[in-house]
C-alpha cells in the first residue's frame, strides 16, 4: 500500500440496529459493510460498534476515522433520534481511539431505499439491507465533502 490509509467507517445509528459501511482505503468511495443489531445500554452498543471499529483497525488497511450520521427533522432541527445518536457518538468516542466525526444524515434512508430498489423489487430483502446502504450514503457524503 503507498502511503498511509484514509479508510473510514461510516455508522447510520439507530436504535434497533445499526448500519455500517467502510470506504476505499483511498477515501473515495464507500460501500455498505453490514448491520449489527446490539443489545443492552447505550454503553453496550457502543462497545460493539468499537469492537467492530478495533477490528478494521487492525487490518492491513487500517481505519483512519469513523463517520457517524447525525439524523435532523429536515428544516435541520434536532428531535429525539438526535439526541440518542449524539449520545451513542458520546460513547463511541469514550471507548475507541480512532477519530469520530460527525454527518448530517438527512433523506439517507431515503436516497438508500432508491438505490436498493433499482436492483432489488422485493421490500422485505431490500429492508434488511437498508442499514447498510444509508450508512454507505451517509459515508459517501462525507468523503465527497472532504
Amino acid at each position: 500500500m503507498t502511503g498511509p490509509t484514509r479508510r473510514a467507517l461510516g455508522i447510520d445509528y439507530g436504535d434497533r440496529r445499526i448500519g455500517l459501511a467502510v470506504s476505499d482505503p483511498s477515501g473515495t468511495l464507500a460501500r455498505p459493510l453490514s448491520v449489527v443489531a446490539p443489545r443492552g445500554s447505550l454503553r453496550d452498543r457502543a462497545a460493539a460498534v468499537a469492537a467492530e471499529v478495533a477490528e478494521m483497525a487492525a487490518e492491513p488497511d487500517g481505519l483512519a476515522l469513523v463517520v457517524v450520521g447525525v439524523p435532523r427533522a429536515l428544516n435541520g432541527t434536532p428531535h429525539d433520534l438526535t439526541v440518542r445518536a449524539l449520545a451513542f457518538t458520546d460513547a463511541l468516542r469514550a471507548v475507541t481511539t480512532v477519530p469520530v466525526r460527525l454527518q448530517d444524515e438527512r433523506l439517507t434512508s431515503v436516497e438508500a431505499e432508491a438505490r436498493l430498489a433499482v436492483r432489488e423489487r422485493d421490500w422485505r430483502k431490500r429492508k434488511i439491507r437498508l442499514d447498510a446502504a444509508a450508512a454507505a450514503v451517509i459515508l459517501q457524503d462525507y468523503l465527497d465533502q472532504c
